[in-house]
């Protein structure tokens, strides 16, 4: 395909409507006639982030949070939309672990499992995920059907050599989607006993490496980054803002680590002045995220539109 070009199409309408929810069920048809069925081919990415071993909605406490998430919503949720769509793709942006005593008793064994049965087609590793070290990371992957991306830790002297991929790549009706993944700093924020020999590396940097590959080697029409590195902060630190302008070919930023409840995605320019779209979705599984994106055969070009989802209005009928 040509080089691909990011418009922003309707986007507030869809999200003044419920969060986007109502509306883009339809998107099939509306409002992208003007593409041609034959001539177009979209694309549904869903996503979470931050999840903390969150498996129940919040208990009815009085909190700001009761009665929100769940994982049996979340999956509803997930199998209506791949009932209606027929390509998408579940992917995680770290944090799966800690939170609950779901993982104080079983060690990440029911995350993984959830996850799998949900079908999940891939995730990154937050900070939280070495709460019980490599080795109790390692313990619970058999439950894991889906792969975890990580392209700037080495871990060739610990463990999980071998057991973790810098990227994976997706076909969906000859559309190429490239996936890797992104992990923040752990020196200073994970006990040293937890990570082990676990080498960090310069994340813009391998960032530009594998979305390189991704582009010119694999020939991607998408590049999707799963970023635990955190949308924004004040301090002199890589965030998904960073990223975004500091890097080349990535579309998408899938963002986690700082709980950010985005109504919306950000377009930022990067260094080609292309558009790099940062989203995050909050935290314990409260949300869905939905991009969907509409290719154009004849073009070489795309469209996005998105939606968030309060899982606990729209997962259970």
């Amino acid at each position: 395909m040509e080089e691909l070009l990011l418009t922003k199409t309707n986007r507030r309408d869809f999200l003044k409507k419920g969060a986007g929810a109502a509306a883009i069920f339809t998107l099939g048809t509306v409002p992208f006639t003007a593409f041609g069925r034959d001539s177009n081919v979209q694309l549904t990415i869903l996503h979470t982030n931050d999840v903390h071993s969150r498996i129940e909605p919040f208990p009815m406490d009085g909190s700001r949070n009761q009665g929100l998430g769940g994982v049996a919503r979340r999956a509803a949720l997930v199998k209506k939309i791949r009932q209606e769509q027929p390509n998408v793709l579940l992917l995680d942006a770290g944090d799966v672990f800690q939170g609950t005593p779901y993982f104080n008793l079983y060690g990440g064994e029911v995350e993984m499992t959830v996850m799998s049965d949900m079908g999940y087609d891939a995730a990154t590793m937050g900070n939280h995920d070495f709460d019980n070290g490599i080795a109790g990371f390692v313990k619970q992957l058999p439950h894991a059907n889906f792969p975890f991306l990580v392209s700037n830790y080495n871990f060739e002297n610990t463990e999980l050599k071998g057991k973790i991929q810098s990227y994976k790549i997706f076909k969906k009706q000859g559309i190429k989607i490239g996936v890797f993944g992104l992990g923040l700093e752990l020196n200073g924020l994970v006990n040293k006993k937890n990570y082990g020999e676990t080498v960090y590396t310069d994340p813009i940097a391998k960032a530009n490496e594998v979305a390189s590959i991704l582009k010119n080697e694999e020939h991607c029409d998408l590049i999707i980054c799963l970023s635990h590195l955190g949308y924004k902060y004040r301090e002199e630190k890589v965030s998904d803002q960073i990223l975004a302008k500091s890097t080349r070919n990535i579309n998408l930023i899938i963002g986690g680590h700082t709980h950010t409840f985005m109504k919306a995605p950000e377009d930022i320019l990067n260094l080609d002045g292309k558009v790099t779209t940062i989203n995050q979705v909050g935290f314990a599984g409260i949300n869905l995220g939905r991009l969907d994106y509409f290719f154009n055969r004849e073009s070489g070009k795309h469209k996005m539109v998105s939606a968030v989802y309060p899982v606990h209005e729209y997962g259970l009928a």
